[in-house]
């Protein structure tokens, strides 16, 4: 009798509620049942898992590592997907091993190079892989200089942390003058050049941005599974075009990411995000950890998560190539069950997390409730 799969997420994206879906529908029809542990009580991945707990909160790097081994031996868990404190997490795959547990994620070389976009687009620059003109700045000075070399381009400046994940402080600087017209309709990543100036000739401390051209779309993630011996196993592009969505295996995108995986080592699920440059694409991105859209290589016959708990786990599914390209589609919201009562108020980081009784899995939600063909 094959034994049933233990695996944890740690507070990870709402979004991900369709890779613990997958992980159930998983081909082979193995017994999975998920641990889910967050900082939100009314997340949506506690309510699909199995067992859920609330993490403590304000725990260093350090201390979440030994909290996070303490759950996986209580727990039995055999595959754990770091998303908070990856990089500390890896430095410890040993131990975690030893406690039986396989951590689905790179080894922390390759989480330590993309941790920081100015090391990563040197790096990625240095094995072949195209990448915009880029300015790392730390003052009113720099910003002003870039913003002006850019401009004298013919291009639009934008901004982002020099270290962060999603789309999380990007901004697009504009000269136009606030007015009327920038309080109509919804709010825009646009900031005025003088606004973001003023606001660093007051800041108390340097910031750490990266300044660049804006990017043109399309934006294509390519998700990638990559083993421990560097070899790339699945790459697929999920293309987004403004609302419309889509799939690709074209190589100006499939080819510089698988170069990247290997070269790199980015063990498991990586996702590497590339847009364009006039008529050329241009890293924008690389994601350590699997991406929120996943699940969507569903509609090319893929249950990319599956495979990479197969793969963490020594069974190797070995190379993966979607039997078709699912039609253009777009993403729209579905409801999402939360447990009945929210956990009560955390406690303090002394005392032990409260536990979440198991409770049966809702009904799935699967793929198709997230997405609809075009």
């Amino acid at each position: 009798m094959v034994s049933r799969v233990r695996v944890w997420l740690n507070r990870t994206y709402a979004e991900n509620v369709f890779f613990m879906d997958q992980l159930r529908r998983n081909p082979g029809d193995r017994a999975v049942e998920i641990h889910a542990t967050h900082g939100d009580p009314d997340s949506p991945v506690l309510a699909a898992a199995d067992t859920a707990e609330l993490e403590p909160e304000g725990l260093s790097p350090a201390a979440y590592v030994e909290y996070a081994l303490n759950v996986c031996a209580r727990r039995a868990i055999d595959v754990f997907v770091p998303r908070l404190h990856q990089a500390a997490v890896v430095a410890h795959r040993a131990e975690f091993e030893a406690a039986g547990t396989a951590l689905l994620a790179p080894p922390p070389e390759a989480v330590a190079v993309f941790q920081d976009k100015v090391i990563a687009y040197e790096a990625v620059q240095a094995i072949g892989v195209p990448v915009p003109p880029w300015w790392r700045v730390r003052d009113e000075g720099e910003l002003l200089a870039a913003v002006e070399e850019l401009e004298a381009g013919g291009h639009k400046a934008c901004f982002k942390p020099a270290s962060g994940a999603g789309g999380v402080g990007f901004r697009v600087i504009t000269r136009a003058p606030f007015s009327l017209l920038h309080l109509n309709g919804f709010p825009t990543p646009y900031v005025q050049l003088e606004l973001v100036l003023q606001a660093l000739r007051e800041a108390d401390e340097p910031v750490d941005w990266l300044v660049m051209p804006r990017l043109e779309q399309p934006e294509v993630s390519v998700d990638c599974l990559t083993g421990r011996d560097n070899v790339v196993r699945l790459a697929v592009g999920r293309t987004k075009s403004g609302r419309r969505r889509g799939f690709t295996l074209h190589e100006q995108f499939v080819e510089p990411a698988r170069r990247i995986a290997e070269g790199f080592g980015l063990h498991h699920l990586s996702n590497i995000q590339f847009r364009m440059f006039g008529e050329r694409p241009v890293l924008m991105d690389v994601n350590t950890r699997p991406a929120g859209g996943l699940h969507q290589l569903s509609l090319c016959g893929v249950n990319a998560p599956w495979a990479a708990v197969r793969l963490a786990l020594g069974d190797d599914p070995g190379e993966i190539v979607p039997p078709f390209l699912g039609q253009d589609y777009t993403v729209v919201s579905a409801p999402r069950p939360l447990r009945p009562v929210s956990i009560p108020p955390q406690r303090t980081a002394a005392e032990p997390a409260p536990l979440l009784p198991a409770v049966p899995s809702p009904a799935p939600v699967g793929p198709t409730a997230q997405v609809l063909p075009l």
